[in-house]
C-alpha cells in the first residue's frame, strides 16, 4: 500500500508499506503469518525501513517472530515518568558551581534529537504438544548512534541540558551512540483465531532480556516484559462487534539501561501503543501501558467498512525523581475507520484520529488492528 499520512512523531509520511498474509501448512491447524514493511520518507527528514511479522510453520509446530530496522530518525524527547512537573519541563540549566536551577522549572517544549537506528531481532518459539503454548529463546540487538542532542549547549552560561544528558551522565553513561544486545527466554499462550486482525482468543505472554557487556552491550542489564490481550464479543452474531483489550508492562530489573532503550510508550513491536502521542512521549525504568477499543461493522450485513473508538492509559517512573510506577497516569483516546482490504485473511487498512493531553493529536495509518 502507499503511504500518505502524517502523525506527531514524523509530520508527512510518504511512501510504500507492502504487507503479506499467508498460510505455511493445513489452513485447519496452521495460523496466519503476517509480515509488514516500511520504505518511508518524512518532512522531517527521517528514512524508516522496516521488516516485522511472525512465520508459523505447518501445525504452529514452531514460530518465528522478526523485527529488523534501519532508521535515520529525528523524535522529539522529554523527562522521564508521567508526572508532569517532570515529564513536561525542560531542564533549565548548570550554574558553574555545579547547581541546577529549577531543575524541571523551564518553559515545556520538545528536546529534539536526532539518530541513526539498527534493530535486529529474532525469536524462535516452539509450540508445547497441542497445546497453545509457546516457548523460546531470541536475540535481541539495538545500536544508536550519531545522537545530535539538539538543545543540549554546555557553553552557555547557565548551560543548557537535556534529559538526554542528565540521565546518561548520572549513569556514567556515553552521550554519542550506544548498543544493547542480549538474549531472551520467552513464553505465550496465544490462542487468537486470527494475528492481524482478532476475532476471539487471548494472548498472555512473557519474555526475560538479559543484556551483557561480552555480548556487546554499552553497559549490562536486564529486562523484563509481560503482556496480555483479549476479545470480548458483544454481538455473537456479528463477531467483528467487539471490545479488544491490550495491557503490557515493561520493566528494567537490573543494571544501566541507556536512555534511548528504556521503556516508552510506542517503542513496541509494531509501534502501536500510545495513540495520539509521539513515538517516546512518555518513558521511565518501569512502563505500564492499558488500551480499549471498541470495534464495530457499519454495513448491515456484510464486514468490508467498520469503525473503532479507543482509550488508552500509560503509566511510568522515574527511580532518578523517587516517582514510582502508577503515581500518575497519562490518557489519549479518539475514533477511526477501517476498510477490509481481504475478507478471507482479514487484512484492515486503518485510519485513526488520536487526541490527548496538551494538544496532542495526531492521523495513524497502518495496516491490520493495532492489537
Amino acid at each position: 500500500m502507499p503511504v500518505i499520512a502524517g502523525n506527531p512523531t514524523t509530520g508527512l509520511m510518504l511512501g510504500v508499506s507492502p504487507g503479506v498474509s499467508f498460510i505455511n501448512g493445513n489452513p485447519e491447524t496452521t495460523s496466519i503469518s503476517n509480515f509488514l514493511g516500511a520504505f518511508i520518507y518524512t518532512t522531517k527528514k527521517q528514512l524508516l525501513t522496516s521488516v516485522r511479522g511472525s512465520l508459523f510453520t505447518e501445525g504452529d509446530k514452531w514460530v518465528f517472530t522478526t523485527d529488523i530496522r534501519f532508521n535515520i530518525n529525528s523524535q522529539p524527547t522529554y523527562g522521564l515518568s508521567t508526572r508532569s512537573e517532570s515529564a513536561d519541563n525542560t531542564i533549565i540549566g548548570r550554574q558553574d558551581d555545579g547547581t541546577i536551577d529549577n531543575l524541571f522549572g523551564g518553559p515545556t517544549r520538545e528536546e529534539m534529537m536526532g539518530f541513526n537506528h539498527f534493530r535486529l531481532y529474532q525469536t524462535v518459539l516452539k509450540r508445547y504438544k497441542d497445546s497453545r503454548l509457546f516457548y523460546g529463546a531470541g536475540y535481541h540487538l539495538d545500536n544508536i548512534s550519531k545522537i545530535d542532542d539538539n538543545q543540549l549547549d554546555l557553553t552557555a552560561t547557565p548551560q543548557l541540558l537535556t534529559h538526554h544528558y542528565r540521565y546518561q551522565t548520572i549513569k556514567n553513561l556515553p552521550l554519542n551512540g550506544y548498543t544493547q544486545s542480549g538474549v531472551s527466554l520467552n513464553v505465550s499462550f496465544d490462542s487468537r483465531d486470527n494475528i492481524a486482525n482478532p476475532y476471539k482468543g487471548r494472548l498472555a505472554s512473557a519474555s526475560f532480556r538479559i543484556n551483557p557487556s561480552f555480548l556487546g552491550s554499552t553497559a549490562p542489564s536486564s529486562q523484563l516484559w509481560l503482556e496480555y490481550r483479549d476479545y470480548i464479543h458483544l454481538n455473537k452474531a456479528r463477531p467483528r462487534n467487539l471490545i479488544a483489550f491490550w495491557t503490557y508492562g515493561w520493566f528494567v530489573t537490573g543494571g544501566d539501561v541507556p536512555y534511548m532503550f528504556l521503556p516508552a510508550v510506542g517503542w513496541d513491536m509494531f509501534s502501536r501503543s500510545g495513540r495520539p502521542y509521539t513515538q517516546g512521549r512518555f518513558r521511565g525504568e518501569d512502563l505500564s501501558y492499558t488500551e480499549a477499543e471498541w470495534r464495530f461493522p457499519l454495513q448491515r450485513v456484510k464486514n468490508k467498512i467498520g469503525g473503532v473508538v479507543f482509550i488508552n492509559m500509560t503509566s511510568a517512573s522515574s527511580r532518578t525523581e523517587n516517582i514510582g510506577l502508577f503515581s500518575s497516569a497519562q490518557f489519549g483516546y479518539g475514533a477511526g475507520f477501517r476498510y477490509m482490504l481481504s475478507e478471507k485473511n482479514r487484512v484492515n487498512l486503518g485510519i485513526d484520529y488520536g487526541i490527548g493531553r496538551n494538544g496532542a493529536s495526531g492521523l495513524f495509518l497502518n495496516l491490520n488492528e493495532y492489537f
